[in-house]
């Protein structure tokens, strides 16, 4: 049973996916309207590129956090980049800030070392871990968030 669970949309990234789409749809359609030659027309390859490229764009427009009996789950998209961590090793749960340079998707963070999953805005959780790893997840909600992973592991 999900004790919760939310999803958070990034309006900026579907814009940008759409914006891509139109560029590709439009490269796309000029290539095919090149006279025949040898090197005109479309080509596998960059095809597939184009379509790579657009799931991964469409991978990163939600991002969807759900707390059940043993984990904190996160998804961005459709699943293809997810990540769990277990209740029993979560220590500390607190509302934080991100910088607005922490940009958005999944990165890395050298100072402070951590961890950052966010699709939009500032707002995020940042959960320590007992083997001393920091990890910052975006929301739009941190005190609903906030609230029920505190509940969860006991605080």
């Amino acid at each position: 049973m999900t004790s919760y669970k939310h999803t958070q949309i990034s309006y900026l990234m579907i814009v940008v996916t759409l914006m891509v789409l139109a560029l590709f749809s439009w490269a796309y359609i000029t290539a095919r309207a090149e006279p025949p030659s040898v090197d005109s027309g479309t080509n596998l390859l960059v095809t597939s590129i184009m379509a790579f490229v657009l799931f991964l764009l469409a991978s990163l427009v939600t991002l969807t956090a759900s707390i059940d009996e043993k984990y904190l789950k996160i998804k961005f998209g459709y699943g293809i980049f997810r990540k769990k961590f277990s209740l029993n090793e979560i220590v500390s749960a607190k509302q934080v800030k991100n910088h607005w340079y922490y940009g958005w998707g999944i990165k890395f963070w050298l100072w402070p070392k951590m961890w950052i999953y966010n699709v939009s805005g500032f707002d995020a959780i940042e959960i320590t871990m007992k083997n001393g790893r920091i990890y910052r997840i975006g929301t739009n909600d941190p005190k609903i968030l906030e609230t029920a992973i505190k509940q969860t592991i006991k605080i």
